[in-house]
């Protein structure tokens, strides 16, 4: 067999081709309008949103009009392939905590929905990380204060459906006020999905899908996670005047919303590409939330019984799962160095501890945008003899758990995973060989 973590690494290649816009869109393009009545406007936001404005540019009429803007994190707006004419702007915020270019992003985007007709059509183009980027406080409340909101939801622990409740009714133009400022053109919603269970009202908080959530939700979260936030954010939520546009609501009359890209569908690549190389491929899920390393252990016991021949799953296989765990961050002893890393590291420290040098065992985790948390890897690699090398370099898993420092630990191995942006995003891949 090729070395297990060029299989591994095959594996997760072939998980984020699968959901690159370029791929996926042609079957999901609604009909252009009339251009003797109508004109067609993008926008969007997300980690993807520039590779998908591209697509929308390479798969448009040449002679229908086209005009836009989206907004994508820092550093992940993708090459412009020779010959293609841009015709749809492309901006760039912060991500995960919003800034001041994210919020300028947003207010022109609003800007351009005004004026609309019902003879137009408007293109919006959503993938993860679309929640910070496309930022618009809701009135009363400022960026800094909602930055302040953000960080504390980000250290939480809080889930993405539970963050993005936050943030839906924090904002003037995500859960469905999108949708409101188009009105009365007809809104096709082309969403890469990040989350477990692909709901769209949830992807980048949904900025043209109706909303279930209420203000009293986004208040039980606040209070679940201790997240304190400002008066005027904790009235306007207790008296409701920040509702969302819920099911039914006429501004999402005639809309549409189309998947292009979700995690079980880059699973299902990931797992036919194993089967091409003789192994047996099994997928968990690609909804596996909770705590990252607790998640690592999990996926630990279960690569340990296969490992000794035991259970349902043969070897040689691969396993593979999907979803977005979360990592709460520990209290720092004072003078302590803040550690680096993100879910997926944080994830493989738990699986490194919980395997004790299990042979025959390999695991590749990343995210399938390219960034874990914020630093400049995708991931990590972990093999049987993971621990032996780390314990020869005197770095103790339990030390790194506890400044939550997945980075520094793989750093130190040389089992960084690096990829750079992908410029796509279905969220958590994680690929457990065994043989």
């Amino acid at each position: 067999m090729t070395d297990p973590q060029t299989v591994l690494r095959r594996l997760y290649d072939v998980a984020v081709q699968s959901a690159l816009p370029l791929a996926n869109t042609a079957a999901n393009l609604p009909r252009p309008p009339d251009p003797a009545k109508g004109r067609t406007l993008v926008v969007g936001a997300g980690k993807a949103a520039g590779a998908m404005a591209q697509a929308i540019e390479a798969l448009w009429p040449f002679d229908a009009p086209l005009s836009g803007l989206v907004v994508t994190r820092y550093g992940h707006t993708p090459p412009r392939p020779a010959g293609l004419r841009e015709r749809i702007e492309v901006l760039e915020a912060s991500h995960p905590v919003p800034d001041a270019a994210g919020l300028r992003a947003a207010e022109r985007i609003l800007a351009l929905t005004q004026g609309l007709t019902a003879d137009d059509l408007v293109l919006c183009l959503i993938s993860g990380g679309g929640s910070a980027l496309l930022t618009l406080p809701a009135d009363g409340l400022s960026l800094e204060e909602k930055q302040a909101i953000n960080r504390q939801l980000l250290a939480s622990g809080a889930n993405i459906a539970e963050m993005n409740c936050v943030r839906k009714h924090l904002s003037r133009i995500k859960g469905g006020r999108l949708a409101g400022a188009c009105a009365p053109a007809r809104v096709v919603t082309l969403t890469i999905s990040d989350v477990p269970g692909d709901d769209p009202s949830i992807i980048a908080s949904g900025p043209t899908v109706a909303d279930v959530s209420t203000c009293a939700d986004a208040l039980a979260v606040l209070k679940r996670y201790a997240i304190t936030a400002p008066p005027t954010a904790q009235q306007a939520l207790e008296s409701g005047a920040w509702e969302t546009p819920k099911p039914g609501s006429r501004v999402f009359e005639g809309h549409a919303v189309h998947m292009i890209a979700t995690p079980q569908q880059s699973l299902e690549a990931a797992a036919d590409a194993a089967r091409a190389m003789g192994l047996n491929a099994y997928i968990l899920s690609d909804e596996i939330e909770g705590e990252s390393r607790e998640v690592g252990k999990v996926h630990a016991a279960l690569a340990r019984a296969v490992a000794k021949g035991q259970g349902a799953f043969q070897k040689p296989c691969v396993i593979l799962s999907g979803g977005e765990t979360t990592v709460t961050l520990k209290p720092l002893a004072e003078g302590a160095v803040k550690g680096r890393g993100g879910r997926a590291g944080e994830f493989c420290l738990g699986l490194v501890q919980a395997l004790q040098g299990q042979s025959g065992v390999w695991a590749l985790a990343a995210d399938t945008d390219g960034i874990d948390g914020i630093e400049d890897n995708a991931g990590a690699l972990v093999a049987p003899d993971s621990l032996q090398r780390a314990q020869t370099l005197g770095l103790k898993v339990d030390d790194y758990l506890q400044r939550n420092d997945a980075y520094t630990f793989f750093h130190a191995l040389g089992d960084l995973v690096v990829t750079g942006p992908t410029h796509t995003n279905v969220n958590d891949f994680r690929a457990i060989l065994i043989v």
